[in-house]
């Protein structure tokens, strides 16, 4: 190696180091810069709760849940279904608790019935600087008197709110249920669970100050924020019509031994929701004591079937739109009729010979739906169903809402729209029934039904719910033409124990076989549809039967329910009789 170049490796080694020295030094501000970004803003939140968590103490202070109530269109009362009653609760303040042992031996007699055990009063005795623990909550003045009596340091009360369900099982499967999920309490199901941010508002907070040793300062200023209460639901549900059609359902459901019931009732030029219930139904006060969970489930939405011959009013209403048909078309049904190779039969396998289209609906025939859904194809009968509103959600104001499947009327094949003609090979749920029912009494226009009348907070009105126009599904002379032959049903056909003498009513029985293991077995599911005074409809109303064991078709087990209720809807309303009758 030359002399010079011996130089330049002597001069090249120090640069060398130089440049690393530069890197690692800038690699380590780069790592420093991100640390102290990450701890200032992005973990700012977080780092803010671990240092109160620290240097103080924090109570929670709750919100009053917001309230549910239901309307009375006779009195224009108000009544709260789902309110906050008064109990209280028992709570320890440790920093005050003196001789820790003494409270153990004054308490444990007391705490025990309620599953405390002795170790966990003794470790929520032993925490010199806590100011609050809890030990008993929901406790009645009766319960309280003996904790009030013992007057020992570090024993504190006062009261508290939890939820109550003032008409029980009656509005169940509206309210829900608050329960207790991960230690805290949150709706469930129903309006409870579907509006849980909005009803349960936002908790306040009571802070102190600690020292390093975690001993509470006793100088410092405790900081309190004060709760939120959250907002009060007004319902469309009348607690009159509420009471006594559920009452109705419960009792026809025990004589026909039904395995379950759902009833609803809609006003059908608003859309509002009147009546909604099930049965069974549960106590939302006891709601752990229930034997099948499933019972929480609303049915009305959470639950779909074959609608079997309720349907066929609205494929007479599509061929009738279309003016492929009129009610004094005839043809000629023999009791069954081929499609492809399929045979498909009335539901008693007998024909009628000629019969014109009030005949089909008066008769229930299925060959008669048949032939007129034929007389506008699988398409626009397609159409038509979706304008009714079947095969997608209603958007109602309740949880677990299905669409119903009609995506049999998606697939190639003539067979599948003429099972769907009269109710066979699609699902629907009650809503979506009675809503297309509502259809036909609003000339023709299907409204979206909603269950929220207005929502307040204390005494302001934040928001009121408006009618809205889901489809018109049909013409107006096509809705009248409709349901002028479903009055000749209820009046003529198998169907007249839905009637109510004075009145024009329209209405459809649906007796429907539920499939098992692919197989049409012997179970079926019972249904009455209809609406009324014609004239000027005053409701639309739905009763589903599930599984009866008593009575072979809809008409003698749904529809004198039906008929019932309309009956004192009449005079609930004073409702004057149709002069022509």
């Amino acid at each position: 190696m030359t002399p010079r170049s011996r130089r330049n490796y002597r001069e090249f080694i120090p640069q060398k180091r130089l440049y690393l020295v530069i890197g690692v030094v800038f690699v380590f501000g780069a790592l420093l810069s991100y640390r102290l970004a990450s701890l200032q803003i992005l973990r700012a939140a977080e780092l803010s709760e671990q240092a109160t968590r620290q240097h103080g103490t924090v109570r929670s202070i709750a919100a009053a849940r917001g309230k549910i109530f239901i309307g009375e269109h006779a009195s224009g009362t108000q009544y709260p279904i789902a309110t906050n009653r008064a109990f209280s609760q028992v709570y320890l303040v440790p920093k005050d608790v003196t001789d820790p042992e003494a409270g153990v031996r004054a308490l444990l007699d007391l705490v025990v019935p309620y599953g405390i055990t002795e170790d966990t009063l003794r470790y929520r005795l032993a925490k010199p600087n806590d100011i609050y623990e809890p030990l008993l909550h929901k406790l009645s003045s009766e319960q309280l008197a003996p904790f009030t009596a013992l007057g020992i340091p570090g024993l504190g009360w006062e009261p508290e709110e939890w939820r109550y369900y003032p008409e029980g099982a009656v509005t169940a499967h509206l309210t829900g249920f608050v329960g207790v999920a991960r230690e805290e309490r949150v709706g469930q199901y129903g309006l409870e669970g579907f509006f849980e941010s909005e009803l349960k508002g936002a908790d306040g907070v009571v802070s102190g100050a600690t020292d390093v040793s975690g001993r509470l300062i006793q100088t410092a200023e405790l900081e309190r924020k004060e709760p939120e209460s959250g907002i009060d639901l007004v319902l469309t549900i009348d607690r009159t019509l509420q009471t006594y059609a559920c009452r109705k359902l419960a009792e026809r459901v025990a004589e026909v031994g039904a395995a379950s019931g759902t009833a609803i009732i809609v006003d059908p030029a608003s859309g509002a929701v009147l009546v909604m219930c099930a049965s069974p139904s549960f106590d939302p006060n006891a709601y752990s004591e229930v034997s099948d969970i499933g019972v929480y489930q609303n049915p009305a939405v959470a639950s779909a079937y074959e609608p079997g011959s309720i349907f066929k009013p609205f494929t007479m209403a599509a061929a009738l739109n279309e003016a492929a048909i009129t009610p004094q078309t005839t043809y000629v049904d023999e009791g069954f009729v081929i499609v492809g190779e399929h045979r498909l039969n009335n539901f008693d396998g007998n024909g009628r010979g000629e019969v014109d289209m009030v005949t089909v609906l008066e008769q229930s025939l299925n060959t008669g739906a048949v032939f007129v859904q034929q007389r506008i194809g699988p398409e626009k009968f397609r159409d038509y169903a979706e304008a009714f509103g079947f095969g997608s959600e209603t958007g109602i104001e309740l949880p677990n809402e299905l669409s119903g499947n009609t995506s049999s009327l998606e697939k190639r094949g003539d067979i599948w729209a003429a099972t769907a003609s009269f109710g066979q090979g699609i699902t629907v749920t009650p809503l979506q029934i009675v809503m297309a029912y509502a259809a036909l009494a609003n000339d023709g226009t299907l409204m979206k039904p909603y269950i929220i009348k207005e929502k307040r907070r204390g005494d302001s009105v934040i928001s009121v719910t408006n009618p809205s126009v889901a489809s018109e599904a049909v013409h107006p002379r096509t809705a009248t033409v409709v349901a002028g032959m479903l009055v000749s049903v209820v009046r003529e056909g198998y169907d007249n124990h839905g009637g109510v003498p004075g009145y024009y009513l329209a209405g459809k029985t649906g007796t429907a076989q539920l499939a098992e293991g692919g197989v049409y077995g012997q179970a079926t599911i019972h249904s009455f549809a209809g609406f009324g005074p014609v004239d000027s409809p005053r409701f639309a109303m739905l009763i589903k039967l599930d599984q009866p064991r008593y009575g072979r078709f809809a008409s003698s087990t749904a529809a004198p329910v039906f008929g019932d209720i309309a009956k004192f809807i009449m005079q609930y309303y004073e409702v004057p009789p149709d002069e022509a009758l």
